[in-house]
């Protein structure tokens, strides 16, 4: 039996948050998307693959900030490059600085659908400036999308007056489940004609369910639909971006959008976005669309992409991540057989995750709790409602930690079988 952390520290600066900001924390890291009362609530450093909470625990990290590092916490390389930025040059100024002029060129040659781009800051960002090209650009309302979006109102995982969402914002927004591509058929046939864009990550990632892979002939079917519809089709590649591939899904895939977002991994925690695509599409920005923000130029979080980058090609880190992320899932797999736990592995190699499979009593509800509850103690960092990250850091040595942790986690809650 392992016992629970001390996190004496975590739990008095969470109280005190509590009457500062609404609910203490924000979103997706308040403390009931974990287990209550097991998990750290805040953390005071982190480097390579491994981080620290306020009392001193370490973790194996494997949640990555939800996705941003990749390549690991506290890269030299890249803060010292953000750092002679701010010494030698700034940063915030009224006008954009050239370093703008190099990351595009650079995202251009690895993007297949990228002939222009503009560059933000959030996922959200991007995806919400997808929307407003593709409806400036097709002179239409309707949109067909699958998957989480970020929080602009009609992609809220929460909708309705009460959550500060009329329902005209998001009345013109119809969702479909990936992999049915009878489902967006039939949604062309009840909306011909007036529908800008199908917005989908290409690599399905709900929260609280397994990793989905496009089944073949998915991408390559909304492809079709969205042209013989004279639609857009849009990949919000925010997760997949610089991680399953350097053009992202859309080049491993080989199914092309017109527009894409990306985010995350281009900045290994620096604050960038982008939306790329077909320059016939992204020019309704030169006058049509209105976009702006002051801090969209601030070159920090570009100067921090274009070595992210740099080093991603540089040290073949994708190679690296995919063998490790394939390493990984087969220990992890042979336990889930070995100890015959009702959970499925998904996400292998780049985002790993465990779901147990629902049933009608909810006992899936009670292993999810238990096994997280003694993950977490033996100090392995991943969260029941959302999948991990495998970053270059993480060595050899932390996934076999990870894997052992997560054998003898299983073999705890095989008791309750």
């Amino acid at each position: 039996m392992v016992n629970r952390l001390n996190l004496k520290k975590t739990f008095e600066l969470y109280e005190e948050a509590l009457s500062l900001i609404p609910g203490a924390i924000l979103g997706i890291r308040r403390p009931y998307n974990f287990v209550e009362g097991e998990y750290p609530i805040f953390f005071e450093t982190a480097k390579g693959g491994k981080v620290i909470d306020v009392d001193g625990n370490e973790y194996i990290d494997m949640l990555c900030a939800y996705g941003p590092i990749i390549i690991g916490h506290q890269e030299e390389e890249i803060d010292r490059a953000v750092i002679e930025q701010i010494k030698n040059k700034g940063f915030c100024m009224s006008l954009t600085q050239p370093i703008q002029n190099r990351l595009a060129k650079v995202l251009r040659n690895l993007i297949p659908c990228c002939e222009k781009m503009v560059l933000m800051k959030m996922g959200t960002d991007a995806t919400t400036a997808a929307i407003r090209v593709a409806r400036a650009y097709t002179k239409k309302e309707k949109i067909f999308s699958c998957g989480y979006h970020g929080w602009y109102d009609a992609f809220s995982e929460v909708h309705g007056i009460e959550a500060g969402i009329p329902k005209k914002l998001f009345e013109d927004f119809y969702e479909f489940e990936f992999n049915h591509l009878e489902e967006i058929e039939q949604l062309f046939k009840n909306h011909k004609d007036k529908v800008a864009a199908i917005i989908v990550n290409p690599i399905h990632t709900p929260g609280g369910r397994e990793v989905e892979i496009p089944k073949l002939g998915f991408l390559e079917g909304i492809r079709e639909l969205a042209t013989d519809n004279n639609a857009l089709l849009i990949y919000d590649e925010i997760r997949t971006g610089f991680r399953v591939d350097m053009g992202g899904a859309q080049k491993m895939y080989g199914v092309i959008p017109d527009l894409a977002a990306f985010g995350k991994a281009m900045g290994n925690g620096y604050p960038i976005s982008t939306l790329v695509g077909k320059a016939e599409y992204m020019d309704v920005l030169v006058e049509k669309v209105f976009l702006s923000s002051t801090f969209f130029p601030n070159s920090l979080a570009q100067i921090a992409s274009l070595k992210t980058i740099e080093i991603l090609q540089r040290d073949n880190v994708l190679k690296n991540i995919s063998e490790k992320g394939n390493y990984f899932a087969k220990r992890v797999k042979e336990s889930i057989q070995d100890f015959n736990i009702p959970c499925i592995y998904s996400g292998q190699p780049w985002m790993p995750y465990i779901t147990f499979t629902a049933d009608p009593n909810f006992l899936y509800r009670k292993l999810r709790e238990e096994f997280y509850r003694q993950l977490i103690r033996r100090k392995v960092f991943l969260q029941p409602f959302h999948h991990g990250y495998i970053c270059y850091r993480h060595t050899y040595e932390d996934l076999d930690y990870a894997a052992d942790m997560i054998a003898e986690s299983f073999a705890e809650i095989k008791k309750m079988l």
